[in-house]
């Protein structure tokens, strides 16, 4: 089973709670066997390259600290090369890939999706 945050509006509550929560559920997720993964898309993915407001740095720093704990964090690959961030995205250990397909894996995995 999965859990999947999916990070799409780039309003504050839903660039923070949305990145926060994934390492809450992960919490508990492990004991019942509950994989946990996060991918950001639209707007919310233009933020990943922005340090420009408070919500953004606490954005980012979350981002950064699911990736640092194993939580698989993807973007899609096509808005990143779009931006010119693909690089910097990769580098900072996102997983990219087109939206389509990461949407259509959801699926096939009977993965509960949580929009934010």
């Amino acid at each position: 089973m999965k859990t999947v945050a999916h990070i799409f509006h780039d309003d504050a509550d839903s660039l923070t709670i949305g990145s926060r929560l994934p390492a809450r559920v992960a919490e508990i997720a492990a004991h019942d066997d509950i994989a946990v993964e996060v991918f950001v898309f639209g707007p919310a993915q233009r933020r990943l390259t922005h340090a420009d407001t408070e919500t953004d740095r606490l954005f980012n720093t979350q981002i950064d600290a699911l990736i640092a704990s194993g939580i698989p964090v993807g973007a899609c690959v096509n808005a990143a090369r779009e931006a010119g961030a693909e690089t910097a995205l990769a580098q900072r250990g996102l997983t990219l890939s087109v939206a389509r397909d990461a949407f259509i894996r959801f699926t096939l995995e009977r993965a509960t999706v949580i929009t934010f």
